[in-house]
């Protein structure tokens, strides 16, 4: 999969519009040679240097041109009240679940429902996937704090790339072929993954909390939505998709590349690979996250079976790199909706 984090902090132009442009005042003091007249005898005038410092015209020339923009506090009452907001984020939460639902969930199981190991697996899988969520984001933001954003932005970026899918993917599959009854090893190894996505997305966090806070929000309700389709179809409904979102991610995957291989001047293509690689990585990462939920429950029964081993790790790890993908873009897409409204 790929977890390519692709130039989210490019500051656009207009940003820097809303600062009004120094007004100077041009003045230029010059005497003008006087045409002689034979009528006329020419006199010479004295300027008092005292009188000339007390010109208001002078004073204003040496004022500063430069001015503040005054910033308006908002206004917390035309928001709307916070219940009101809770209330309607709630509903939107639902609506979109039940739609969901509706749409892709049309044939439900007819086992009598999710049995009780199935659901015991699934809820520990979850629960793995919010810890390692929640270790990426407090690591993300200690080295933040440490300056190693600024670091990481100022090296080249291939480097970047090579280097944090190096140590992204070994981590990884040290996780995945660790016994899951070695339990220091794995959980070590697990915790260094989460530690290396932390490192790759440092420089989220110069994005306003705000931004942040609303794609993951989006990106919980997205992901909540289809696990709830994925765990109420029917049983591995949805396990073919494998193929079709191994090739999607893999167009995804080289679109991302575009902005470091192609020249400025094909604005056109730019533009057609920044769309694939945003609303079409919420696509794929969608649907691998129905995909993986599936999958999840399939594991749970063959462990039940006694023909794998039980390993929440490993299946928490698919989860979190389909949060990671989703809530990069949603990242993104906010920003960019924030900087056009400007």
């Amino acid at each position: 999969m790929s977890f390519v984090l692709r130039r989210p902090f490019a500051v656009s132009s207009n940003a820097f519009k809303q600062f009004s442009k120094p007004s100077t005042l041009l003045r230029s003091f010059h005497s003008s040679p006087k045409s002689s007249n034979s009528f006329f005898t020419p006199r010479t005038t004295t300027v008092n240097p005292q009188s000339l410092l007390k010109s208001a015209a002078l004073r204003n020339g040496f004022k500063r041109g430069y001015q503040t923009p005054s910033y308006q506090p908002a206004n917390p009452t035309s928001s709307g009240n916070l219940t009101t907001r809770l209330l309607y984020g709630a509903a939107l939460l639902g609506g979109t679940i039940v739609a969901t639902n509706m749409i892709f969930n049309r044939e439900t199981r007819e086992d009598g429902g999710m049995p009780d190991y199935e659901r015991e697996y699934l809820n520990q899988t979850f629960m793995h996937t919010g810890l390692g969520v929640g270790i990426i984001g407090i690591a993300a933001r200690t080295l933040h704090a440490s300056g190693w954003s600024y670091r990481l932005m100022a090296t080249n970026p291939w480097l970047v790339i090579g280097v944090g899918l190096a140590a992204s993917i070994g981590t990884m599959y040290g996780t995945f072929y660790t016994h899951p009854d070695n339990y220091v090893q794995k959980y070590a190894l697990w915790t260094a993954f989460n530690v290396t996505q932390a490192a790759i997305l440092t420089p989220l966090m110069f994005m306003s909390p705000a931004i942040l806070a609303r794609a993951g929000l989006y990106t919980v309700g997205m992901m909540g939505s289809i696990a709830f389709v994925g765990a109420t179809a029917k049983q591995e409904k949805y396990l073919y998709l494998g193929g079709p979102l191994l090739a999607g991610v893999a167009i995804v995957a080289i679109s991302g590349f575009a902005p470091l291989v192609l020249p400025a001047t094909a604005v056109r293509t730019l533009a057609w690979s920044e769309n694939i690689w945003l609303y079409g990585g919420l696509a794929v990462f969608g649907g691998f996250t129905l995909y993986d939920v599936q999958k999840i429950l399939h594991h749970a029964r063959m462990s039940e079976r006694g023909l794998v081993r039980k390993d929440v790790v490993n299946e928490s790890v698919s989860l979190e790199l389909d949060f990671l993908n989703i809530f990069i873009r949603m990242v993104q897409i906010l920003s960019m909706r924030s900087n056009n409204r400007r």
